[in-house]
């Protein structure tokens, strides 16, 4: 099967009638976050409940250039609720970022008869959902989906919450073996251009710096003040640092600290653990996604 007709099978029974169907498309883009599948979960009950069928686009943006879509009725969305990751799957889509690509994915979507796109990403996928509006004139809905908590205007995005609590019970344990130790060791956090998660952590970890890509940091100042916790009898200091090119990284940090200071330091990256499991905190992550999936479906702010 040639690559452009992946998935097209999985719709082909779905496009009977397609001219008096009411249907809208969803998909998952950039990096997955705890609680998309909660979101998709929303989106297909609400939009049943109204009449509406949905097609789900695999693996984001692909999946509306190559037409790889799957019917999701009700029944597709049972137990999901509780699971990390996304049933649709995700991944980053070079092609979209073209006026063919993005062209040829509003004629997959009009092929099938679907009148509304729903996006959930992050700010890269905002910007791509965008300029597929501008350019195609397709009704989109985007839902604020992301551990970087990135997308203007959003207090919190679908897996933030989850993310920030995985890397707090990180920083508890590494506490204990801190203090046990006399160390000091460097946490480095997802976020890359965007600093929610280090600060969030930082500051509900209890941890003695942090370093974010938003703010020059001053070498100097952050030694300094670990010599003067030493000097007032403290044993242990946590160092939160967002991954990325703009802080160096929390390896290139520690050998600095380490180099001048002469103190024995540790360094743990948590990396894609912060992505990964179920919704968190009395299940706030998955609330969150419920009602901006089900905000999407009947076209109200999703904030």
């Amino acid at each position: 099967m040639d690559e452009t007709d992946r998935g097209t099978n999985a719709v082909d029974s779905s496009r009977r009638g397609v001219r008096n169907a009411r249907r809208i498309a969803v998909l998952t883009a950039g990096g997955d976050a705890p609680g998309m599948n909660a979101a998709i979960r929303a989106v297909v009950r609400t939009a049943s409940g109204a009449g509406l069928e949905v097609l789900g686009a695999q693996r984001g943006f692909e999946g509306l250039i190559y037409g790889n879509f799957e019917p999701l009725p009700n029944r597709s969305v049972s137990n999901i609720i509780q699971h990390g990751g996304t049933i649709l799957e995700t991944s980053r889509t070079p092609e979209f970022s073209t006026e063919a690509g993005r062209s040829r994915s509003a004629e997959n979507l009009r092929y099938r008869g679907v009148r509304g796109l729903i996006v959930m990403g992050g700010d890269g996928s905002l910007a791509a959902a965008r300029a597929f509006v501008t350019d195609t004139g397709m009704r989109v809905m985007f839902i604020p989906a992301t551990i970087d908590n990135d997308v203007p205007s959003t207090d919190y995005s679908i897996g933030f919450d989850t993310a920030v609590n995985t890397a707090l019970e990180a920083i508890d344990r590494i506490r204990d073996t801190a203090f046990a130790s006399d160390r000091l060791f460097f946490v480095e956090v997802m976020g890359r251009d965007s600093g929610f998660i280090a600060l969030a952590v930082a500051i509900g970890g209890g941890a003695e710096s942090v370093i974010v890509p938003e703010i020059p940091f001053d070498l100097d100042e952050m030694c300094r003040r670990i010599e003067d916790g030493q000097l007032r009898g403290k044993r242990s200091s946590i160092i939160v640092v967002s991954e990325g090119p703009r802080t160096g990284g929390a390896s290139k940090i520690a050998n600095a600290v380490t180099e001048r200071l002469g103190m024995q330091s540790r360094l743990v990256v948590l990396g894609h653990i912060q992505r990964g499991g179920c919704t968190r905190a009395g299940r706030r992550a998955a609330v969150v996604a419920n009602r901006r999936g089900a905000r999407a479906d009947r076209g109200g702010p999703v904030r």
